[in-house]
C-alpha cells in the first residue's frame, strides 16, 4: 500500500470536517491512520461501482469515532 495515494488524515480533523469532506466531494481517500487509507463514500448515491454498496463503518477522528461509510462488495451466498 503506498502513501502516493492518502488523503487528509481523519485524526487531524473533527467529525464534522470528515463528514462535510466526504459528502460535499461525494467521496475521498482518507488517511486513518500511520499505514492505512480506505476511500469513504456519501451513504447514499452512486459513488459505488456495481455490485459494490456502501457500508458503514468509524474512521478515527480527533475527538474520537466518526461514523463513515465505505464500499464494499456484498457477500455472496453458494447457490
Amino acid at each position: 500500500m503506498s502513501t502516493a495515494y492518502a488523503g487528509p488524515d481523519t485524526r487531524a480533523m473533527t467529525c464534522a470536517q470528515t463528514q462535510a469532506l466526504i459528502k460535499g466531494d461525494h467521496a475521498a481517500v482518507l488517511t486513518t491512520g500511520p499505514n492505512t487509507y480506505d476511500r469513504f463514500v456519501r451513504q447514499f448515491g452512486n459513488e459505488c461501482d456495481w455490485p459494490e454498496v456502501s457500508v458503514s463503518t468509524t474512521v478515527p477522528t480527533k475527538h474520537g469515532e466518526c461514523r463513515a461509510y465505505r464500499r464494499k462488495e456484498p457477500i455472496k451466498f453458494p447457490d
